[in-house]
């Protein structure tokens, strides 16, 4: 009986904590498909869970950071979903390309057309954007999801260093480091080994002409020696016939 009443505490306890980290677990996140390195373009998704039992996800609102505007922003078709790109004129215009920018995406809205995201499952919403600032390790979206009951929840808490994490964070996008800084050390490495190969291929070279020398000078001996063996069987045959005569 013990045995059994400490197996079904534990359960109990189980289910307890697999309740209370729920919430940690199923938020708005966002993800890149690949990497999103420092001052290039990267495609990432917002992934949504709906998180009741009773109602669908019918609407998902993203904002921009305003601190690092982003001068592209390309929501990629999603079926069963309209998606709505609000712009606004920034303070300080960017520079992209040699073009002066002088307004970026605020805000991306997804509508539902249909049933939206149904209890028990979730949905991507893919992004294209760029150029990723190069003097930030983050960037911060605060969303907002919206329920066909008319419940919203502010996924906009930010994430503070030392402090345990918020009932409804902000989707953060980590940053990898810049491209070229991997490309330039490929590239010496390349380097590096053209150089050794084109070393190597001296060598081979310089082997070749010696070769060659060798076998001219050998072939001139072999000439030489071949002419002055004809020369004296010319001679011994002189010699003979002049003997025979005599």
């Amino acid at each position: 009986m013990k045995a059994s009443r400490i197996a079904a505490a534990g359960a109990v306890s189980g289910i307890a904590v697999l309740a209370l980290s729920a919430p940690a677990f199923a938020h708005v996140s966002v993800q890149p498909e690949g990497t999103a390195a420092k001052g290039g373009y990267a495609v990432v998704d917002f992934k949504v869970p709906n998180e009741r039992d009773n109602a669908s996800t019918t609407k998902l609102e993203v904002n921009f950071p305003t601190d690092h505007p982003l001068s592209s922003v390309m929501p990629e078709p999603v079926p069963g979903w309209k998606a709505e790109v609000t712009k606004s004129k920034l303070d300080k215009p960017l520079e992209s390309h040699g073009q002066k920018i002088t307004e970026a995406v605020s805000k991306v809205t997804w509508t539902a057309d249909g049933k939206g995201i149904e209890p028990g499952y979730f949905q991507k919403f893919p992004v294209s954007l760029g150029a990723l600032p190069e003097d930030a390790d983050q960037l911060v979206f605060k969303a907002v999801q919206t329920y066909s009951n008319k419940e919203v929840v502010r996924w906009i808490e930010v994430q503070q260093e030392g402090q345990e994490e918020p009932e409804t964070p902000a989707p953060v996008l980590e940053l990898a480091a810049a491209e070229g800084d991997a490309h330039g050390a490929s590239g010496a490495k390349s380097g590096d080994d053209t150089e050794a190969a084109a070393q190597n291929t001296a060598a081979d070279s310089g082997s070749g002409d010696g070769s060659d020398t060798t076998a001219r000078v050998l072939g001139i001996v072999g000439i030489v020696v071949g002419a002055a063996g004809v020369a004296y069987g010319v001679l011994a045959g002189r010699r003979r016939d002049s003997g025979a005569t005599a």
